[in-house]
């Protein structure tokens, strides 16, 4: 099954609603995330992803959030790592 009517399943309307605002909403059985609602705007776009392109897009996604927090911690004032100690743990 590819769609679900909402009139087939109303619990589920209000999470779609949500997530024609914008948010993503996840789908869970016993605490673990089965399946995610998202804008239908994304949808599209995802299904004309291969398998490997999605893999690269959520490798992609996991080093934005990595970049992100590293520049959080940075704005933070937490100090960086100097270059010497970089290059020590490296063995270079």
């Amino acid at each position: 099954m590819s769609e679900l009517p909402l009139e087939e399943a109303p619990d589920v309307a209000a999470a779609a609603h949500d997530a024609s605002r914008g948010h993503v909403v996840y789908l869970t059985e016993h605490g673990e995330r089965l399946a995610v609602i998202v804008p239908a705007e994304l949808g599209p776009q995802l299904e004309r992803l291969s398998p490997e392109e999605l893999a690269e897009l959520l490798e992609d996604f996991a080093d934005a959030a990595a970049a992100r927090e590293a520049r959080a911690s940075i704005e933070a004032g937490e100090p960086l790592i100097p270059w010497e100690q970089v290059k020590a743990d490296a063995g270079l």
